[in-house]
This record gives structure tokens, C-alpha cells and sequence, in this order.
């Protein structure tokens, strides 16, 4: 005969195993440690939000299925392991259940009564039918905070339908408005997914905020849909204020000239500089000091940015004819002199050696991997930044002896 493990019942003892029992290599104090999550999660758009709170020093607990996450399975890049995977699951603990059997789901009770925050993507409805709707949690949990993440939200027709990124940037317009004229395009990383895990990441920060205020948890709700229809307001304000939605113009901005990619001369590969033109200060100065044509300022053709929007062949003719005669180094120097904004159309190999890019050691199942360097960098009161560290990528149900014995059943 079994019983199960009686809840903690003060908060500040529950925190105490929760950080006796974190398995991360953090040697410093992050700004979540103490906070257990629970992430009933898969693909990209939740463990994206998850991932964030275990670098900031959660203990997340990934609920897998006995197979894994299917993310696990998209490629094997990465010494033998997916690349999306390893991005966004590091520092996590990986505990697998079946929520179907009575046992498990149990456990998953037990484990969401001890949790800061709850996460779940599964497919539309699949976590209610299972038990855990977010307003029951909410009435048996009153500080716990909720986050559902769906493909289109809970209300509308479109209710039942599954959905990932590229289907996203599909039924949003994003496609519509990507790529060269010739056809739309899909944006090269997974945009909708993304925009998701960042909304979700926002509202949690939120709720945690106001927990802190209140003592009472909220109930966070996304989608893929929404955060990327947020994401197209200004093409969405252009074609129902004036009328059409801006054009595919490849690397050009639809809306701003000169802003887009040229080519330069004088090497033995053909590189593109990426230029921005903000204002007519910028303006007059690239005139002046790139192209050394300061007749144009008064060519009634490019007296101001919707002008130069209008005649931009033109325009980008005469700085194609300018640029095919300078070499890289002579370009970069004029640029630098007019303090024009621009960059280098790079490719990812040369992201790999780019002098910005911060890098991060992360161990996975099969040797270090290198990771980017979280893209929030956090200082202390001397100006110091604290590096970054990161715990493991887990193997599928690495934690669940250590688990079921914290949490689960123990004999009489």
C-alpha cells in the first residue's frame, strides 16, 4: 500500500527543495532562482518561453511523452541531436509521463500544486480533456500562474485547427509581404513560434509581478496567431488606410529609399552593403560624402522619402553605378565619414566568425555544444556583467527517478 507525499505546506520551505534539488551548473544567483515551472510542452513556441526562465535560474521540469518531444526528432545537426532542441531545452529537467494513466497524472498534480508556473502547448483542448483546464488550476491553485500558448487563440472558428510557424505565416499575410516579386516567401526562422514564446515570456513576467503585489496567480493566454497579426499592423494599416499593402521588394524596405542591399565593385566576389536612410539629414549627407552627387538634393525626384520611394529604380541605378566602382574597404571608410547606417549582407558562415557574436558552452548528450550568448546581458551595481551559464541539454526522462521519489508516491 502506497500514499502519496505530503505537499509542503510553507512556501518558503517548498522553495528550499525546490533549490536543493536544481541540477544546474549555476554558480551565481539568478534573478528566478526559487521559482518551479512546469512545462507540459513540445516544438518551439513553449519551450521557447521556458528555456527563458531556466536561464534566468527556474527550475523547469519538461513533461515528455515516453518517446520524447518531438522536437528532439526534427534533425540531428548538432552531434547527433536536434539544433532546435538543444537551443531551447538547456537547463531544463526532463521528467516523462503518459497523462492518460492515473498514476502519471497524479504525479503531474502533485507537481503542478508545489509550481510557480504551469506552460502547456499541447494540441487544441488536449490539456483540459486530460484535467488540467487552466480556470480549474486556477480554483485549486490560486497562486499558481497559467500560461496557454494555441495556434489561434480559444474563441472563432478556427478554434480546433492545428498549427505551426509556416502555416502561421501563411494565414497572417507574412508571406504575402516576404520574398522578391516574383512569389512570397517564408521567413527564414521560426517568426511565429518565436513571437509566441516572447508574448508568453512577457505576460509570465507580468503575472509574476503582480503576484508578488497580490498574492494571487493569473491565467496567460497566447497564440501564434495573434502575436504575429500584432507583428503585421503596419502592412495591416497600409491596406486598410491606403488602400493596398506594401509590395514584396526582396532586401528593399517597402517603404523607405535608399533602404536596401547594393552591390560593391572592386573585389574578387561581389559583396552587398546593406544601407539605411532614415532622414534628410542622412540624406543630404550620403549625398554628399558616399556618392559625392550633391546635385541631387535638389533633383525633384528625390526631394523626400515618399518621392524616392516612388522613383527608387531610378534612385538605386545611380547608386549601383557609384558603388561599382568602389571596393569594400573604400565604401565601408565613405560610409563611416557620412555616418550612414549600414551593414554587410552576410551569410550564416560568416555570422559564425562575426566579432559581435557572443558564444556560451553548453553541455548535451553527446559533448559541448556552443551556443549565442543569451541576448540579455545583466549588470550589477559595479557595472560588472554576469556571464552567462547554463545547465545541461536532457537526455528524454534523465530525471525521473529523482523526480517520482521528490514528488511522487513513497511506501507506508
Amino acid at each position: 500500500m502506497k500514499k502519496q507525499r505530503p505537499l509542503a505546506k510553507d512556501h518558503k520551505n517548498t522553495i528550499e527543495v525546490k533549490l536543493n534539488t536544481m541540477t544546474s551548473n549555476i554558480t551565481t544567483k539568478k534573478n528566478l532562482d526559487g521559482l518551479l515551472v512546469i512545462a507540459l510542452e513540445q516544438a518551439v513556441a513553449a519551450p521557447y518561453l521556458s528555456s527563458r526562465l531556466a536561464d534566468a535560474g527556474a527550475r523547469v521540469v519538461k513533461i515528455e511523452r515516453e518517446e520524447g518531444d518531438f522536437a528532439r526528432r526534427y534533425d540531428s545537426v548538432v552531434n547527433g541531436e536536434s539544433a532546435y532542441f538543444v537551443w531551447l531545452n538547456r537547463g531544463k529537467q526532463s521528467l516523462t509521463l503518459n497523462i492518460k494513466d492515473p498514476e502519471d497524472k497524479q504525479l503531474l498534480e502533485r507537481l503542478i500544486a508545489n509550481a510557480d508556473i504551469f506552460i502547456q502547448n499541447l494540441a487544441p483542448g488536449a490539456a483540459g480533456r486530460a484535467g488540467f483546464d487552466s480556470l480549474v488550476l486556477r480554483q485549486k491553485h490560486p497562486r499558481l500562474i497559467r500560461c496557454d500558448i494555441s495556434g489561434y487563440g480559444e474563441e472563432g472558428s478556427y478554434v480546433q485547427r492545428k498549427a505551426y510557424d509556416l502555416l502561421i505565416q501563411a494565414e497572417t499575410g507574412l508571406s504575402a509581404v516576404t520574398g522578391r516579386p516574383e512569389g512570397p516567401g517564408r521567413v527564414g526562422v521560426s517568426v511565429c513560434d518565436i513571437a509566441a514564446g516572447m508574448h508568453g515570456l512577457t505576460g509570465v513576467l507580468q503575472a509574476l509581478y503582480e503576484r508578488e503585489k497580490t498574492g494571487i496567480g493569473q491565467g496567460i493566454k497566447v497564440s501564434l496567431f495573434d502575436g504575429m497579426a500584432d507583428w503585421m499592423t503596419v502592412p495591416l494599416l497600409h491596406q486598410e488606410y491606403g488602400g493596398k499593402a506594401p509590395d514584396r521588394v526582396g532586401m528593399n524596405h517597402p517603404s523607405i529609399a535608399p533602404y536596401g542591399a547594393y552591390s560593391v565593385g572592386g573585389d574578387k566576389e561581389c559583396a552587398h552593403v546593406v544601407l539605411s536612410i532614415q532622414n534628410e539629414r542622412e540624406w543630404q549627407s550620403f549625398c554628399c560624402s558616399v556618392l559625392m552627387m550633391p546635385g541631387l538634393l535638389k533633383d525633384p525626384r528625390f526631394l523626400s522619402n515618399e518621392c524616392r520611394v516612388a522613383e527608387r529604380a531610378s534612385l538605386d541605378h545611380m547608386i549601383e553605378l557609384v558603388f561599382s566602382g568602389l571596393n569594400k574597404q573604400e565604401l565601408e571608410a565613405r560610409m563611416e565619414a557620412a555616418s550612414i547606417a549600414f551593414g554587410w549582407l552576410n551569410s550564416v558562415s560568416d555570422l559564425s566568425v562575426h566579432p559581435q557574436l557572443r558564444r556560451v558552452n553548453v553541455k548535451g548528450e553527446r559533448g559541448v555544444i556552443r551556443q549565442v550568448a543569451s541576448p540579455i546581458q545583466v549588470q550589477d551595481a559595479d557595472g560588472n556583467i554576469r556571464q552567462d551559464s547554463w545547465g545541461e541539454v536532457p537526455s528524454v526522462g534523465e530525471h525521473d527517478e529523482q523526480i517520482r521519489q521528490e514528488f511522487g508516491e513513497i511506501p507506508c
